[in-house]
């Protein structure tokens, strides 16, 4: 029986030596370490430096964007969010930010009209470029899935001023900046074309006047 406490004791003994031999602040920033790197700036943003890191990308993202809009996150696959981020054009953006670091991003910028739509878990399109092929290709995503319901748009901001779901369809619509230089570089491909066949249509207004201006200089 005594032999057996004193098993006992030794054995309290060593624990107590094994966790002494880890101090209690060394033992804290181990802990630190860990949560940075799990859930830093590398992982979910639950730490000072991540959450800071966010802030500042999410900044990146609205200084380099004409245009930004945003739907509900969840209830999407890993498959289908990759997917979606396929199908979106070179230049756009998406990602799913915490209200609260959305709220920091967009003090002092351009967009900090789109504090309104802060609302729910959210997923922000940052469109740096062609904004009707953006919101297009988000569209025909959810048509495809099955989506339209469970990530309608919820609205946009651009240049100072936001937008309903409706006003980002109708932007969407609207050409984009590929297509107006197709169709500017085709009207000015047409111009000299059209002018010479009016010049050289006799019955024309332009060219009775041409005309008679040559056979006034003549007389002269």
């Amino acid at each position: 029986m005594r032999q057996t406490a004193l098993l006992a004791l030794a054995a309290v003994g060593s624990a107590a030596a094994f966790v002494s031999n880890t101090p209690v602040n060394q033992r804290n920033e181990q802990v630190s370490r860990s949560t940075e790197l799990f859930g830093g700036a590398s992982g979910f943003a639950t730490t000072l430096e991540g959450k800071k890191e966010k802030v500042e990308r999410v900044k990146e993202l609205l200084d380099s964007s004409e245009m930004i809009f945003t739907v509900p996150a969840g209830s999407m696959t890993v498959s289908e969010t990759q997917d979606l981020r396929k199908s979106l054009p070179e230049g756009t953006v998406m990602s799913v930010v915490k209200n609260k670091l959305m709220a920091r991003a967009l003090e002092g910028t351009d967009y900090e009209c789109a504090s309104e739509m802060l609302s729910g878990p959210n997923m922000w399109f940052f469109i740096e470029e062609d904004i009707g092929a953006s919101i297009k290709a988000f569209n025909k995503f959810t048509k495809d899935y099955g989506k339209k319901e469970s990530h309608p748009i919820l609205g946009g901001s651009m240049e100072g001023v936001n937008y309903d779901s409706k006003g980002v369809d109708a932007i969407g619509k609207l050409p984009g900046k590929k297509e107006l230089i197709a169709k500017i570089a085709g009207g000015i491909k047409a111009v000299p074309t059209k002018v010479a066949r009016v010049i050289k249509a006799p019955n024309s207004k332009l060219a009775r006047a041409i005309k008679l201006a040559t056979e006034e200089g003549d007389d002269a």
